[in-house]
């Protein structure tokens, strides 16, 4: 069930249209999670499409490998508890991208944080 998780944000979850500007090679750093944002949500027009997709989906994919094995075991306590079946690839990229700009407050801080206050918030888990 984690693999397909994984695998699910990995693969769709930034299939989301053109919601932003032209991504530009400072936002490659993400210093925040505006960064983040502008990468996951480039348009297919950008020159720079490509790689902000990928970037967006290695980063998100990476902190959530290392949640899965920071909690892993039986004293692990997890903080993301997606439910199964799991929502769909464009689903988890459009969620995040949509709830990430209706919390501008959040978009000066870090992109992990960000991260996992939308999965928490989103899949809250009581394990």
């Amino acid at each position: 069930m984690k693999r397909k998780w994984m695998i699910l944000v990995f693969f769709g979850a930034f299939m989301v249209p053109g919601l932003a500007g032209a991504v530009e090679e400072e936002d490659f750093v993400v210093d925040t999670t505006g960064d983040l944002i502008e990468l996951c949500s480039a348009p297919q027009s950008d020159p720079l499409h490509t790689e902000a997709v990928n970037f967006c989906v290695g980063f998100l994919v990476g902190a959530y490998h290392y949640q899965v094995a920071q909690h892993a075991g039986p004293k692990g306590k997890w903080l993301v508890c997606p439910p199964d079946p799991p929502p769909s690839r464009g689903e988890v990229g459009a969620m995040f991208v949509d709830w990430a700009k209706k919390h501008p407050e959040y978009m000066d801080e870090e992109a992990v944080e960000t991260w996992f206050r939308f999965l928490i918030e989103k899949y809250p888990c009581n394990r």
